[in-house]
């Protein structure tokens, strides 16, 4: 960012670990106000003790959401820039997954990524500039078995980007989609404590898919290339920086081979390179 301009304030989601802590300090770096938010009070001293404003902020609450929001504006006038990242994944196959377990999450996913969206949307449609990112996937285009909740929840991402930024169409404010694939995170770990929650391994026909799937999640192992979370800080440089930002950004190899193949295959196809993808 240039040194000469005024810094930019942004606001990103989910800064614990992964993409959303190494988004903050990237951002730092670069030069611009970072708020970096997260949903428990450890973890909220923790980024304030390592620089940064932190903020406490539960995208499965309404009233986190706005307290977040009214603390935010209390000590800027003007953000420049939303980065929705905060979110887990629900494990498990789609016939074992409740409702309840489908609602948690997409109060986090989906429901408190768009109210956040519309509580900050007026101060950017008033300074007549801003950035929103939403930190999508590839399993916002693509689909593999027993990951059902989080696909969804990122298609309905895809599709609430796609509308707004239709709508926004005749303003200054720039909306980007980053899909990355697979990223070295926390994110196994809390998928299997979702599962653990919320699905019952016992009685499930899908028991021993279920075998397979834990110990994939519990293996050290990184899934074939993976890339580190600050492979997602240029691309949303980009987004924030360029004039002309992308529609979307594709990180790591799958994501991009995933869309080449989602153009020029047929359905069936797709269905068994995907289904021996997710074994």
């Amino acid at each position: 960012m240039d040194s000469t301009a005024e810094v930019k304030s942004v606001l990103i989601t989910g800064c614990s670990t992964g993409i959303g802590l190494h988004l903050a300090y990237g951002l730092k770096k670069k030069g611009y106000r970072v708020f970096a938010s997260a949903r428990k009070e450890a973890d909220v001293r923790k980024l304030q003790a390592e620089g940064f404003e932190s903020l406490l902020l539960d995208l499965s609450s309404s009233d986190s959401i706005r307290g977040a929001i009214r603390e935010l504006f209390q000590k800027t006038d003007s953000l420049y820039a939303l980065i929705n990242n905060g979110a887990y994944g629900q494990a498990g196959a789609l016939e074992d997954i409740s409702r309840v377990a489908m609602e948690e999450q997409f109060q986090a996913n989906f429901f408190g990524w768009h109210e956040l969206t519309n509580l900050v949307l007026p101060s950017m449609k008033k300074d007549c500039s801003g950035r929103l990112i939403y930190i999508s996937s590839v399993l916002g285009f693509v689909a593999l078995p027993f990951r059902g909740p989080y696909i969804a929840s990122k298609f309905a991402i895809e599709g609430l980007v796609d509308t707004l930024r239709l709508e926004l169409r005749h303003t200054n404010i720039k909306l980007s989609l980053v899909q990355p694939g697979p990223i070295e995170s926390d994110f196994r770990q809390n998928a299997y404590l979702s599962f653990q929650k919320h699905v019952d391994l016992e009685s499930s026909d899908y028991r021993e898919d279920y075998v397979k799937m834990i110990k994939r999640l519990n293996s050290p192992d990184n899934a074939q290339f993976t890339l580190g979370p600050e492979s997602v800080l240029k691309p949303v440089l980009h987004a924030l920086e360029s004039k002309s930002p992308k529609l979307r950004y594709r990180v790591t190899f799958p994501t991009k081979l995933f869309a080449i193949l989602g153009r020029i295959l047929p359905s069936v196809w797709m269905d068994r390179i995907l289904s021996k993808a997710a074994d």
